[in-house]
């Protein structure tokens, strides 16, 4: 067998990892001396208290995806090892614009300072896991991204409405969660490559439990808080997110189907290969795009 082809499994197939994907680092800036509307996101303070949230959680938590992948890279086959480098090339260019983003966000009247405090201390008490299960962590919120990401790439409306400017930072994480969706998975395969199927999947499907609570809660709450600087309080407050989530035009309602198939035995993040979607970035908008210097 080539070991740059795939990774088997034991007891199980070959991972369906496209045998031609190609993981590109597009170093690109964005928003660099333009200002950011505080409701920059449809002029809707809920759908911007929403995509902050997971903008503020980018940096610190794209900081331990890399450590966890990093921890296990000794003796990967090589083209796995490459993937892992790509990956971890694409992971520092997102936590560089969204640090940006999020100097932006606070410019624009947001105390950010709560949440990015409630972050560092959630990404410490991961640090403290063991390596397979922070591993673990990294595949189940790759998984969201992914997710997101696909959502995104096929439908922006269902966060907000992407002809605004802001728009194009997202359309290029996109892409790359896309590119990437594999590649901490595959790292796990190859972390957990002695242990039987069913011992990898319970800690893969239990892990995705506690992270989707801990995820979609502690989102939520930081999303709570930026609205309540804009004097949106209580059941109201919680209504409108509630109904922004899972009614109109509900993001966390229409990816569903993608997590509930996290849980499948088979389950692997190229079994959608929707690369098709990063195709059509590349043709309608990476001219978008401000080359780093």
């Amino acid at each position: 067998m080539n070991a740059t082809a795939r990774i088997e499994r034991p007891n199980a197939g070959p991972t369906p990892t496209p045998a031609d994907l190609t993981i590109t680092p597009r170093d690109s800036r964005f928003g660099r001396g333009e200002t950011m509307q505080r409701w920059w996101c449809n002029a809707d303070p809920v759908a911007t208290a929403w995509m902050n949230s997971l903008s503020a959680s980018f940096p610190l938590g794209e900081g331990l995806f890399i450590e966890s992948v990093k921890a296990f890279r000794d003796g990967a086959p090589p083209r796995l090892a490459s993937e892992i480098r790509a990956f971890v090339k694409q992971e520092v260019n997102h936590t560089r614009e969204h640090l940006a983003f999020n100097r932006a966000a606070a410019e624009s009247g947001y105390d950010m300072s709560g949440l990015e405090a409630r972050i560092a201390h959630n990404v410490a008490i991961a640090r403290t896991r063991p390596p397979v299960v922070q591993l673990g962590v990294t595949i189940a919120l790759e998984h969201f991204t992914a997710m997101f990401a696909h959502l995104f790439l096929k439908d922006a409306k269902a966060f907000f409405d992407p002809n605004g400017p802001q728009a194009d930072i997202w359309r290029w994480h996109a892409v790359e969660e896309i590119e990437h969706k594999g590649v901490a998975f595959d790292t796990y395969l190859h972390a957990t490559r002695g242990w039987s199927r069913w011992r990898r999947w319970k800690l893969k499907a239990l892990t995705m439990l506690l992270v989707t609570g801990r995820f979609v809660g502690h989102r939520s709450h930081d999303a709570l808080d930026l609205m309540a600087q804009d004097g949106i309080t209580g059941w109201k407050a919680r209504a409108r997110l509630t109904w922004y989530l899972v009614g109109k035009p509900g993001v966390l309602r229409r990816i569903f189907p993608a997590w509930a198939a996290y849980f499948l035995p088979g389950f692997h993040p190229w079994n959608r290969d929707d690369r098709e979607l990063i195709t059509r970035y590349e043709s309608d908008f990476a001219d978008a795009v401000m080359p780093a210097e």
